[in-house]
C-alpha cells in the first residue's frame, strides 16, 4: 500500500484499510470466488502486507466476517432504538431497514450465512453463531418489551424470519421481502404477547 513520503506507517490504519476495502470485494465475489493474487490487485496491496497484517486469507476472512458481524449488528439495534419505545415499533423498523439493504444493488444475502456455506469450518460457523445470537438477542428484548409469554421462543422465531427474509430476497426476489417477513413478525408478537391488564 503507498504511503506518501515523510509520513509515517499506521499498522492499524492500514489492516482497517485492506479490511474495508476487502471486505467490498468479499461480499461481491464471494470467498472462493477470488484468489489471493487477484484480491491483492484488486485493493491495491501486496501479498507481503496482507500476510503481514492477517497471516492468510483466512485470517482476513475472518477478521472481515467480525467486523462486518459488529457493523451490522449495531446498524439494526439502532435502527431498532431509533423507533421509539413501542416494540411493535421497533420490530417494524428492523425489517424496514433490512428491506432498504435488500434493496441495494449490492446486496448479496447474508455474508456470515454465505461464508458458513462456503467454509464449512469451525472458526467461520463461531462467527457465525455469534452474528446470529446478537440478532437473537436483540429480537428477544423486543419480544420481552412486548411482554410475550416465551420471549426466547418469539426471539427465535422473528430470528428465522429475518434470515428467511434475508435468504428469499438473495436467491428469489427483493421486492417486498422484508415487507413480508415485517407483517408477518407484528403478527407473531402480537399473538406471543399477553393482553394488556384492564384498569
Amino acid at each position: 500500500m503507498p504511503v506518501p513520503k515523510g509520513s509515517t506507517l499506521d499498522p492499524e490504519r492500514t489492516r482497517a484499510t485492506i479490511l474495508e476495502a476487502a471486505t467490498a470485494v468479499l461480499y461481491e465475489r464471494g470467498l472462493d470466488g477470488i484468489g489471493v493474487a487477484e484480491l491483492c490487485t484488486r485493493i491495491g496491496v501486496s501479498k507481503e502486507t496482507l500476510y503481514r497484517h492477517f497471516g492468510t486469507k483466512d485470517g482476513l476472512v475472518e477478521a472481515m466476517l467480525a467486523a462486518r458481524s459488529e457493523r451490522v449488528t449495531r446498524w439494526l439495534a439502532r435502527a431498532a432504538a431509533s423507533a421509539g419505545d413501542d416494540p411493535g415499533d421497533q420490530l417494524a423498523a428492523v425489517f424496514d431497514a433490512l428491506q432498504q439493504w435488500y434493496d441495494d444493488p449490492v446486496f448479496r444475502g447474508c455474508a456470515m450465512l454465505n461464508a458458513a456455506a462456503q467454509h464449512h469450518v469451525e472458526s467461520v460457523r463461531a462467527i457465525t453463531a455469534r452474528h446470529l445470537g446478537r440478532y437473537l438477542e436483540l429480537l428477544t428484548g423486543i419480544a420481552e418489551r412486548a411482554g410475550a409469554l416465551d420471549p426466547h421462543l418469539l426471539g427465535r422465531q422473528l430470528l428465522m424470519l429475518v434470515e428467511g427474509a434475508t435468504a428469499v430476497a438473495a436467491h428469489q426476489d427483493a421486492a417486498g421481502a422484508g415487507e413480508h417477513a415485517r407483517q408477518a413478525a407484528l403478527t407473531l408478537l402480537s399473538a406471543a404477547s399477553r393482553p394488556a391488564p384492564r384498569g
